[in-house]
């Protein structure tokens, strides 16, 4: 049991088997002053964690719904969890991705130009809910920029789908050689060469040719590294770097060096641009250590010095059935 007794300009706790303690006015107000920070250091806490139970919620709820249609449907079908998703993907007709961009570019990753994929997002962001969290914290969902569906439309897509009403579209993707040798994963959004520690510079070289013609003079560079996009994944880093958004349907991609050290009047020019399709960008690598980014961080390859890449927009497309908006 405590008893707390106010004396004047002290504070006295008594706890019993302790000694007094004695806190005067100045203490006593950032006391006070800790335990506000504290209680809204809580509050904001639940609202995160508030927020992301209603994430969480909603995603399964989508699982369920796009379950219970297809159940309904005259259609063979088979579940299977992102995490536990490795092997190629083929006898099937269609695949459907229920989550987000990231989701579809997993399941891109194991799917050759045979196959259609629609994406269904699971979890679209709420404007109401941003603006009332923009104080607190992101409060973004998913974007879902590839996803055609979400549960209002799923239904009616996947019946237009079935019934020859909607056809995929040809995105294009980018293909990776390391010293002659095809990386056995394709990018449907970009390709990131640096250092693996973010504060490294990072030390290559590069030209554009087409076949054996050089169509740009060598470039050399110091800067935190190359991105190289496609059509798809030029809205995503590429724009927030500078860039700009290509249409869906661009068979070329775009190069960007990242932030670039003393690269000079004459080569700036050289640093952001275009790699067409009849052309390929052949990059050399002169750091002790680097990776090979593709679509994000979770596929890699490691490259040394002195490793040739060659980068081209000559992978097999993929077919994604594309929102309405992406096609107009």
């Amino acid at each position: 049991m405590h008893i707390v007794l106010g004396l004047g300009p002290n504070l006295i706790i008594l706890s019993p088997g302790h000694q007094f303690n004695f806190l005067n006015r100045g203490e006593m107000r950032q006391a006070m002053g800790l335990r506000r920070e504290i209680e809204k250091f809580l509050l904001k806490a639940a609202q995160v964690l508030g927020y992301l139970d209603s994430r969480r919620k909603v995603h399964m709820n989508a699982i369920n719904f796009c379950q219970d249609i297809l159940q309904r449907k005259a259609l063979d079908w088979e579940p299977i969890i992102r995490n536990n998703l490795s092997q190629p993907i083929r006898d099937v007709d269609l695949v459907v991705t229920i989550g987000g961009d990231g989701t579809l570019l997993q399941a891109s990753h194991l799917m050759d130009e045979s196959i259609p994929v629609l994406g269904v997002n699971s979890d679209p962001t709420q404007v109401e809910e941003v603006e009332e969290f923009s104080n607190e914290f992101d409060a973004t969902r998913s974007t879902g920029y590839l996803c055609a569906a979400t549960v209002r439309n799923f239904e009616q897509v996947l019946d237009d789908i079935l019934e020859g009403r909607r056809a995929p579209s040809k995105l294009s993707r980018i293909s990776i050689y390391v010293d002659d040798q095809l990386l056995s994963t394709y990018a449907l959004n970009d390709v990131l060469i640096a250092h693996p520690c973010p504060a490294t510079a990072s030390r290559f070289s590069f030209k554009i040719k087409r076949d054996s013609e050089t169509c740009s003079p060598v470039v050399h560079c110091r800067s935190s590294g190359l991105r190289v996009s496609t059509a798809a994944g030029s809205t995503a880093a590429m724009l927030s770097a500078g860039g700009f958004a290509m249409p869906i349907s661009s068979q070329d991609l775009q190069y960007m060096v990242r932030e670039p050290i003393s690269s000079g009047a004459a080569n700036s020019k050289l640093l952001h641009g275009l790699v067409r399709p009849d052309q390929s960008m052949k990059a050399t690598w002169f750091c002790k250590e680097g990776m090979i980014y593709i679509d994000g961080s979770h596929i890699f390859h490691s490259i040394q010095h002195g490793d040739a890449i060659e980068i081209s927009s000559k992978a097999p497309a993929l077919q994604v059935i594309l929102p309405h908006h992406l096609l107009s």
